[in-house]
């Protein structure tokens, strides 16, 4: 869980947003607003750690699916668990999740990011194509941004794909490693993401 969780921090840090800004309804748009804003607020020497973890905390909470992402990542189990348990998971999957993007923001630097272009895949989804800038210390990296639509007026983060790396795939397979360790028993899936959580 530890590797996946240092992904998701090193790239869900790069966004950001202000509860009080209204962003782009338009999913190219939306992404590079969000990753500017993300560069200024979070290289900002007046905030301090906890004042920015708060800060991603809000972002994930109000850009990204974390409902969706945490029904996906548990598989096929979400169609046959008890409903009860499904709330639970999806509860300690949230503060799984939020936890992770917050726990390490000592690693976002502020290099250059390039919106390059973007593909509507259907009336649900678009695919948000953008790349971080070579530095001194990280080769290029390219990101796919997966940008749920439904609701076209406000648009949500449900993937992101770096380097050809579904972050949301990756985070299943995990999970499912976990879950077929352990007779497909969500309440032990359940319990790790506590242990997670409570460190």
């Amino acid at each position: 869980m530890k590797k996946i969780s240092s992904v998701l921090i090193l790239i869900l840090l790069i966004f950001k947003t202000s509860l009080a800004s209204t962003y782009s309804s338009d999913p190219q748009t939306f992404v590079q607003e969000l990753v500017n804003d993300s560069i200024s607020k979070l290289s900002d020497k007046d905030l301090n750690k906890e004042e920015k973890a708060d800060y991603i905390r809000n972002v994930a909470l109000e850009n990204v699916d974390i409902d969706a992402l945490g029904l996906y990542t548990l598989g096929e189990l979400r169609k046959s668990a008890n409903k009860n348990d499904i709330v639970k998971y999806q509860e300690v999957f949230k503060e799984y999740f939020l936890k992770s993007l917050t726990s390490r923001l000592t690693d976002y630097s502020s290099n250059k990011f390039e919106v390059i272009s973007a593909e509507k895949k259907s009336s649900n989804y678009t695919i948000v194509k953008s790349k971080i800038a070579k530095s001194d210390n990280q080769p290029e990296i390219k990101i796919d941004w997966r940008i749920y639509t439904k609701n076209p007026d406000k648009p949500l983060i449900r993937d992101l794909i770096v380097e050809g790396l579904s972050l949301a795939r990756t985070q299943k397979e995990e999970f499912a490693s976990i879950l077929s360790s352990n007779n497909n028993d969500i309440n032990i899936l359940i319990l790790k993401l506590e242990e997670f959580v409570n460190k």
